[in-house]
């Protein structure tokens, strides 16, 4: 089905919706000057007093939505961009093309309830599965490093999964799910508040034979949250707990595979299998004292994880995991027109990888020779993290704020290879054709001190209007894998921190029943990391990122209401991308659609019953660093149906997909090969629920 096709069933649709009602009903606002928000400022405030582009995911279009992977939530946040992968695994864009590769993560720090999921330098590029999305009170996207409070790894923004928060009265659902392929879901949570003591359990298990021939997962969450107030101490504590065991489809091949229909649920991997585990315990306790509001967060957090590398030659087993102990630490106050926050991040890291290939690798003499079957690494790295930061607010006038903030990053890394150094095999044998791929360096240590910088101003308009203007610098130091993960000659990787320089400007305000918010922004990224054509790991590289975001919503009628996210951007190369070899100076990044957006058309039909229909556009974008190969963007659209009957059942109905558009979640090329994560057919998932 053509795009003008798929538009034009969208139109008529949105037009047979927009004439059924005009019954009397008010949908709350959201993502408004008077929104409140938490990922800025690492406590409650409005977003009219952040000077930075923050959109919020609100629990209820959370319970509404569904979604079977954050990026069916993320959809609808303006510069941003959750490409999904087989199964739960994803890749992110926030202001940025889709970022692949080792410690390409690094560039994006993700949280639930402020707490990183992973440490500095262990990041993973799937790790958004570690968070409880399915049950969360908020989804909050930070676009740009607008916030000096989360430090290095919001490079380009940062996303953070808020806890439903306990309830204050009885509250107590549960819900079965079932879709396509054996897809099933149990979704539960209890939540009550007895004088000082509150709680919350949340729990949801998912179980998913996969659209692709032997694929599938099974998943299970669970998140418990305990509240004392009492005698002027708040103290809430919480544990997250995730498992997934999954058997992933690898990329289909071959020039549009993502369309044919011999190929689309093919499986070229099936032996491929990701099993991962996380753990996560806090508490906050939030005290007033003679000086300010005092918030300590102790916290403890491990990870484990096996996955078969499908996309490398040789298909080796990696094993990796970590377990951290952090204190994050925050003292607030205000005096007449000047507020500030200051405190310091404290984290101790042990971390630990091993790569082991069981079988020969398929390929030319060349890669048969130099990727051995065996052991290709298997090292820990003790990590050490300090972190003084500060932030001032001073409202000069009543329509005029100004924010100042900094933070200093020291960060060390003790490494420990537990192989033999160098580039043979495991047992010190020499691999031909020069040596062997893998190399490994000797022990060594190394430290990253940086510090970044953010300067922002706030102007309100009488009418309700509200422009700011933010400039910020901020860097991410090397990850773990991309120091001591080497390949080929390179013994040493001498790294420096990516750094970037970034200026915003927004506009923000409401008009009659229309909220908006408009953001321009320019951002430059130096010693960017990237590995050569010799598979050295080298800093250097230069790329450049603006655009243009909007997001909006108006309520046509008493039950009606549109929303809209739309983006223009351009992320290009500057200079040579390896440097000295591939010019590439001025050429786009691939996986960096330069259009995307989204728009809900919402009806509620009556108090107890609401339907919403969805578009869904990402625009084209080229698939090689060279810009001769493109993918040629793809639109969707969902529909989503909810109602109660009586006082406590409920039903629902997702129709994804609902045109059935033949479409790739991702496309790139690799080892000469056009490659494609295939976007599943038209899919209806239907809910049954029950409150009590």
């Amino acid at each position: 089905m053509t795009n003008k096709a798929s538009r034009m069933k969208l139109l008529a649709a949105g037009v047979l919706l927009a004439q059924a009602s005009s019954l009397a009903w008010s949908q709350p606002s959201s993502n408004t000057l008077e929104s409140i928000v938490v990922t800025a400022d690492r406590k409650q405030s409005t977003l009219r007093d952040v000077p930075a582009s923050i959109f919020a995911v609100g629990g209820d279009d959370i319970k509404k939505i569904r979604p079977t992977h954050i990026n069916e939530l993320l959809a609808r946040v303006p510069g941003t961009w959750i490409s999904r992968g087989n199964g739960q695994e994803s890749l992110t864009a926030i202001r940025s093309p889709v970022l692949s590769g080792a410690g390409s993560c690094g560039a994006f720090q993700m949280a639930q309830d402020g707490i990183p999921l992973r440490a500095i330098g262990f990041c993973n590029v799937n790790q958004m599965f570690e968070s409880n999305s399915e049950q969360a009170g908020s989804v909050e996207v930070i676009r740009g490093p607008g916030s000096i409070l989360y430090g290095a790894n919001a490079l380009h923004g940062a996303i953070n999964v808020i806890s439903d928060p306990i309830s204050d009265t009885s509250d107590n659902s549960i819900a079965y799910e079932a879709g396509p392929h054996d897809y099933n879901r149990i979704r539960a949570t209890s939540s009550a508040t007895s004088g000082a003591q509150g709680y919350r359990a949340s729990f949801n298990g998912t179980s998913d034979d996969g659209y692709k021939r032997d694929s599938g997962f099974d998943q299970q969450k669970l998140s418990l949250q305990h509240r004392y107030s009492g005698d002027g101490v708040t103290v809430t504590s919480a544990f997250h707990y995730t498992n997934l065991n999954q058997e992933t489809a690898g990329f289909v091949q071959g020039r549009d595979a993502y369309k044919d229909d011999n190929l689309k649920r093919a499986n070229p991997n099936p032996e491929s299998f990701r099993d991962a585990r996380s753990y996560r315990l806090s508490s906050r306790i939030e005290w007033s004292t003679a000086i300010g509001n005092l918030i300590v967060t102790p916290y403890y957090r491990k990870t484990e994880m096996e996955f078969l590398q499908h996309f490398l030659p040789g298909v080796p087993l990696e094993e990796n995991g970590q377990e951290s102990f952090g204190l994050m630490t925050m003292l607030a106050g205000n005096s007449g027109k000047l507020s500030w926050q200051t405190g310091v991040d404290m984290e101790t890291t042990d971390g630990f990888l091993r790569e082991t290939q069981s079988v020969a690798a398929v390929g030319t003499a060349a890669v048969v020779g130099t990727i051995p079957i065996g052991k290709h690494y298997d090292f820990q790295v003790d990590a050490g993290l300090i972190s003084p930061y500060a932030q001032l607010k001073f409202d000069m006038t009543d329509s005029d704020q100004f924010s100042l903030g900094m933070r200093h990053e020291m960060l060390g890394y003790d490494y420990d290879n537990l192989m033999i150094n160098g580039r043979s095999r495991d047992n010190g044998v020499a691999c031909g054709f020069g040596g062997c791929r893998f190399n490994r360096p000797a022990d060594r240590s190394d430290d990253y001190d940086n510090t970044s910088a953010q300067l922002g101003w706030i102007h309100d308009f009488a009418s309700g209007t509200q422009v700011y203007v933010n400039a910020a610098r901020a860097f991410r130091s090397p990850d773990t894998n991309e120091i001591y993960r080497l390949q080929g000659v390179q013994n040493v990787a001498d790294l420096d921190s990516e750094n970037a320089n970034s200026y915003e400007l927004g506009l923000r305000g409401a008009i009659s029943d229309l909220n908006y918010a408009v953001a321009v922004y320019h951002m430059e990224k130096q010693n960017v990391i990237i590995q050569d054509s010799n598979r050295i790991n080298i800093s250097g590289a230069e790329t450049k990122h603006r655009g243009i975001e909007a997001n909006a919503s108006y309520s046509i009628n008493d039950s009606l209401s549109l929303t809209v996210a739309a983006t223009y951007a351009r992320h290009t190369y500057e200079g040579a991308l390896n440097p000295g070899t591939v010019q590439l100076a001025g050429l786009d990044m691939d996986t960096a659609p330069r259009v995307s957006g989204s728009a809900q058309l919402r009806w509620q039909i009556s108090p107890a019953r609401n339907i919403e229909l969805e578009w869904v556009h990402v625009g084209e974008y080229f698939t090689d660093e060279a810009n001769t190969a493109k993918y040629p963007g793809h639109e969707l659209v969902n529909l989503r149906y909810q109602a109660d009957f009586g006082v406590q059942w409920y039903y629902g109905a997702n129709v994804t997909n609902l045109l059935d558009t033949d479409y790739a979640e991702r496309a790139d090329i690799a080892f000469g090969n056009e490659r494609y994560f295939v976007g599943e057919p038209r899919s209806v998932y239907l809910m049954l629920g029950h409150r009590f």
